[in-house]
């Protein structure tokens, strides 16, 4: 059966205090007590550094089996090589994350690409046959340029999703191109319509059996993460213990 996968972009955030982790709670507990609440966590520290194997393995004890990290890909691959020459570069980042691999809690790969490269058929092309299908990728374009039939089509043919982000300015058409869907609600804040919306886009794909990964804006307020907790409890399909 597929599964609802919702969380937020972060979990380290003290402010978060008390409306969704407790007054007296140690900050090096707050990933367990998020796990015991969300399924998932969309890890964006993996864009800057490159993750230490004793810091993955806490990640990996502070975490139930059913939970899943979604990874940032780091920016030497999107935004400092822009996708070009990362054949030496893109094993070794996918070897940092192979402890979350091998414990089963590996959710998508996120590529988010810079506003300022704009489409080029032949670079996606190229950048794709060097991830392994046993990869979960997924894209985020943020020039619109990309968003054409074309770029849909390539990512059907390696499998990899597009990630519908919604953000003030801009949001991605809502296509499906994988076994999965990726999304990223970016607003600061959602009307009830707006999440009402969301629930019955995400049944209609559980109905047609993809998993369905869904990250929240983090932000100082816990907003993001209350949005998730109301939105695993109304769609109902998460694997969380009652």
């Amino acid at each position: 059966m597929a599964q609802l996968f919702a969380g937020t972009s972060g979990w380290a955030y003290p402010s978060w205090k008390p409306d969704f982790y407790p007054d007296k709670l140690a900050q090096k507990k707050f990933l367990g007590h998020y796990a015991t609440c969300l399924n998932t966590v969309e890890v964006n520290f993996t864009f800057r550094q490159l993750v230490k194997e004793t810091t993955m393995q806490n990640w990996l004890q502070d975490t139930p089996a059913h939970f899943r990290f979604g990874i940032k890909a780091h920016q030497v691959i999107t935004h400092i090589k822009r996708l070009k020459g990362t054949e030496d570069f893109l094993p070794r980042f996918l070897a940092t994350i192979e402890p979350v691999a091998v414990a089963g809690k590996l959710g998508p790969v996120l590529f988010q690409l810079p506003p300022n490269l704009k489409a080029d058929t032949a670079l996606l092309t190229d950048f794709l046959a060097t991830v392994p299908r046993t990869v979960p990728a997924a894209f985020e374009f943020r020039n619109a340029s990309w968003l054409t039939d074309s770029t849909w089509d390539l990512l059907k043919s390696s499998n990899a999703a597009l990630c519908v982000a919604e953000t003030e300015t801009m949001t991605t058409p809502d296509v499906v191109t994988a076994a999965f869907v990726y999304y990223r609600f970016r607003k600061p804040s959602y009307t009830g319509d707006e999440r009402k919306s969301m629930v019955d886009r995400i049944q209609q794909h559980l109905a047609e059996g993809r998993n369905v990964f869904a990250y929240f804006k983090h932000e100082e307020t816990p907003e993001g993460a209350l949005y998730a907790v109301e939105l695993l409890r109304e769609v109902g399909r998460n694997g969380l213990q009652p």
